[in-house]
């Protein structure tokens, strides 16, 4: 950089770059002091850096306070620098690698706390503080020129290097914003979101392969599981070959089920991460009453524990467990208010949080492969009596619990069938006495092949004709009933005399419980810390893709919401584990504080693997990235682990401490970096290896 014409563009000069600087003597021409880069001199004179301010450039306020009488700088070698710069700032010579901070640039905690966890990473610092230059793919459309790749590497080695002057990382700042503008400006970001684009922009820089194969990926079609997961991993390999593969990227399988052919998909694809969610496994105590729609049970009130964010799948997965639901059986969810059935709740996906605990639930029995059925609902009235002693009825008005029982459109169905209907469904609350059927009638029903006679009571029904109409059931039991074609509904009403009602116990349809009173989450429940084993446990667990992303069933040649479930079939080396605390609520992003019990050592992941012939897996926690606080003012940090020290140590931007690693776990923890341990652990470091400053000042 001798043509001082050169404007400091032309010299392609860049903000936060090294310079080396020697101080000469004017008169003499002696070479004073030569500075070196990372903060070092070679004979401990003086540091420089474009990054410092102006006050300590040559000539400036650092300069200055050193400045002998005569002119020259004295050494610094006795002197405590790192009060030239502040509590933050340099410790010379003689400190451990790996220590050294970044600063915030407003708002860039985020950024931080992800970067120290990655450099962190043993296997990225061997490899970026070697030649990985010759890797660099500057053909990939899909890549940053290498630009990002360079960035880091060179972001990377100076937070490797010998002291703690704290990196401006200005240079890598303006690089991201280039090829990421979300992350621009001085707003806060989400560290997980900068973390997925980094190793996503990285691995495209480093890509291997320069010109990908064109691929079709080829259904299991019966082949056997390893096969398969052999098969497109080393199709995904062809494609896709770097070091970010070769360390965080792991394999699951994903099985696609269609509910209307049964068309089983299986695919093998890759991972960068988990995403495990918290929501789902915060537990909220809910009720609902099951009815058999066969006569075969009174109604039970259940009681089941489910997800509080989670949706109606697991509601329905609780109480068909609570309920011992036959392998025939299913049950239909409904909402009763004002003692008829407000909606049936019959989307899988409806969220919970939609059902208050004010709220009365009703679980229905129905048989399970139904086609084509309309549900007849029997919907109770009994007689409200005027002002005085009157006994004239002014009308009749709902109470109790409707009844539900499916009715297939295919059949004819008579007055006398729906009366049969009704018999069956009350037969469990008939009184002792009344076993008999004094006025009775007689029907026919399938018993096996024949049909047979069967006495059931005429009980006063009112069938709700598709005209709005009553029809009196009680008479006419040939008459064929015409069913609605624009409902799935039909409504019935049984009107509960006196009379009717010394023979019936209706007392079990009328104390429908709320599905939660106040009070009934024991604290035990409440504050029970939520187990990392659970999370997982939730994000492998089948259920139906949301309506948005519905599959493409090759043999139906529609769009089916098929039912989806994940396995872990294939680990990386380091498994990046996401804790979701943010999630959106009516457009608002809200956080999660809960405190996952995480562990540090031994993570035995064994059991959770589909892959019978993969070996035993056990993981051990070395770097997490923390968020403290609410969505607007929150802050990150990073606990890191120095492999080599066996120390942990807080990395919250430009500050550096040592904590205990009892004090690692909080419910601040928010990203989690998982290394496999294997039997020979004589290579475990974070750097991989240190300069030969470092490892003087280790030994």
């Amino acid at each position: 950089m001798n043509d001082m014409e050169k404007t400091l563009d032309g010299a392609n000069m860049q903000m936060d770059q090294d310079i080396l600087v020697e101080v000469i003597n004017g008169n003499s021409g002696r070479c004073v002091g030569s500075v070196q880069e990372n903060g070092s001199a070679d004979n401990g004179i003086l540091v420089v850096a474009a990054s410092q301010s102006s006050s300590l450039t040559a000539g400036g306020l650092y300069a200055n306070k050193y400045l002998s009488r005569n002119g020259n700088l004295e050494s610094l070698q006795n002197t405590n620098v790192e009060k030239a710069y502040g509590s933050s700032g340099v410790i010379t010579r003689g400190s451990s690698c790996g220590l050294t901070g970044l600063l915030n640039l407003g708002n860039t905690c985020f950024m931080n706390s992800a970067i120290q966890c990655l450099v962190h990473t043993p296997e990225f610092a061997r490899y970026f503080r070697d030649n990985y230059h010759q890797e660099i793919n500057r053909q990939n459309p899909l890549g940053m020129v290498g630009e990002l790749a360079l960035a880091f590497g060179e972001l990377l080695r100076k937070l490797w290097a010998p002291g703690r002057t704290p990196v401006v990382p200005r240079s890598f700042k303006a690089k991201l914003a280039r090829f990421a503008p979300q992350f621009s400006g001085c707003s806060q970001h989400d560290s997980q979101e900068l973390l997925a684009f980094l190793l996503d922009g990285l691995h495209e820089d480093l890509n291997r392969v320069k010109h990908k194969p064109y691929i079709k990926s080829r259904d299991a079609d019966g082949r056997p599981d390893e096969e398969v997961a052999d098969e497109y991993w080393a199709n995904h390999i062809a494609r896709n070959d770097s070091i970010i593969v070769d360390v965080c990227q792991g394999q699951y399988k994903s099985t696609l089920v269609c509910p209307v052919c049964n068309k089983v998909s299986v695919t093998f694809d890759p991972f960068m991460y988990l995403s495990l969610p918290l929501q789902s496994t915060i537990t909220r105590s809910m009720t609902a009453t099951v009815f058999t729609c066969d006569g075969s049970a009174l109604p039970a009130a259940c009681t089941v524990s489910v997800p509080k964010q989670g949706r109606c799948r697991d509601l329905i997965q609780a109480l068909s467990n609570a309920c011992s639901l036959q392998l025939n059986e299913k049950l239909l969810l409904a909402e009763i208010r004002g003692h008829l059935i407000y909606r049936f709740l019959e989307d899988p996906l409806i969220l919970l949080s939609s059902i208050k605990d004010d709220d009365h639930l009703a679980a229905y029995k129905i048989p399970k492969d139904l086609k084509k059925t309309k549900f007849l609902q029997l919907i109770h009235r009994r007689g409200e009596q005027g002002a005085g002693n009157s006994q004239s009825n002014m009308g009749w008005k709902p109470y109790g619990t409707p009844l539900v029982s499916p009715i297939s459109c295919d059949d004819t169905i008579t007055r006398g069938d729906i009366q049969l209907m009704v018999n069956k469904m009350l037969s469990p609350m008939l009184r002792k006495n009344n076993a008999e059927y004094p006025d009775g009638a007689d029907a026919r029903q399938s018993d096996g092949g024949s049909l047979k006679p069967v006495t059931f009571q005429r009980l006063p029904l009112q069938l709700v004709d598709e005209n709005n109409a009553c029809v009196d059931l009680t008479v006419g039991e040939d008459m064929v009933v015409k069913l609605s074609s624009s409902s799935m509904s039909i409504l019935v009403f049984a009107d509960w005399s006196q009379k009717f009602l010394g023979t019936y116990d209706t007392s079990h349809l009328e104390t429908l419980p709320e599905v939660c009173k106040y009070g009934h989450v024991s604290k035990k429940a409440r504050t029970e810390p939520l187990s990392l084993y659970t999370c997982l446990e939730a994000f492998l667990r089948e259920e139906p893709l949301v309506p948005e992303d519905m599959w493409y069933c090759p043999e139906c040649k529609e769009r089916r919401q098929a039912s989806k479930k994940l396995d872990l079939w294939r680990l990386p080396e380091v498994l990046v584990i996401h804790l979701k605390r943010f999630y959106y609520s009516r457009s608002i992003k809200h956080k999660l504080d809960t405190f996952v019990n995480f562990p540090i050592h031994d993570f035995d992941l064994t059991n959770y693997i589909a892959n019978k012939n993969s070996p035993c897996q056990i993981y051990e926690l070395y770097a997490l990235t923390n968020h403290y606080g609410s969505m607007g003012s929150g802050h990150y940090t990073a606990h890191i682990k120095l492999l080599d020290e066996n120390r942990w140590y807080n990395f919250d931007d430009n500050h550096i401490s040592v904590i205990n690693e009892e004090d690692v776990k909080s419910a601040a923890a928010y990203v989690l970096f998982y290394r496999r341990v294997h039997s020979d652990k004589s290579s475990v470091s974070n750097g991989a290896y240190c300069t030969v400053e470092c490892q003087n000042s280790h030994n």
